[in-house]
């Protein structure tokens, strides 16, 4: 038998996020040109992916004593907590100053869990480069969810 070296480990775990560059493409046209038809654009990406079963990198805070992994929530100056969460390892190493636990879901498992813990007011991809903010309410226009 042969052992997977850390390299195999990492391209096999990055299949499940080839493709995630559609997104940070789509969320840096946004920032250049900010209207709603270049924001349904990228409402429309990562619906393709999640249709697409991708995934998504999620920032874990290490269990306190309990045993249970909380997902790491990022305070914005408004004091709203959001899911942090990464379309590739590069993009969460970009701003990270710790080293940081994580594990990846599915894109539609994530959101669906996001909007059912009232605790947080949405997921952010990519906080650190190539950010958006997904409140519920564009978690449920990506999922086709009534609003």
């Amino acid at each position: 038998m042969n052992p997977i070296n850390h390299d195999q480990a990492k391209a096999q775990l990055d299949k499940t996020l080839q493709g995630n560059d559609k997104i940070e493409t789509a969320i840096a046209a946004l920032q250049q040109d900010a209207t709603e038809e270049m924001l349904a654009h990228v409402l429309t990406v990562i619906r393709r992916r999640t249709k697409e079963r991708a995934q998504l990198i999620i920032a874990v805070e290490p269990p306190k004593g309990d045993g249970i992994i909380n997902l790491q929530a990022i305070k914005t100056s408004d004091g709203k907590q959001w899911w942090a969460t990464f379309t590739s390892f590069d993009e969460e190493l970009k701003g990270s100053n710790q080293i940081m636990s994580t594990f990846t879901a599915d894109i539609d498992k994530l959101f669906y869990s996001a909007l059912e813990e009232p605790s947080i007011e949405g997921v952010i991809i990519n906080p650190w480069n190539r950010t958006i903010m997904l409140n519920k309410t564009l978690i449920n226009i990506i999922l086709g969810n009534p609003v």
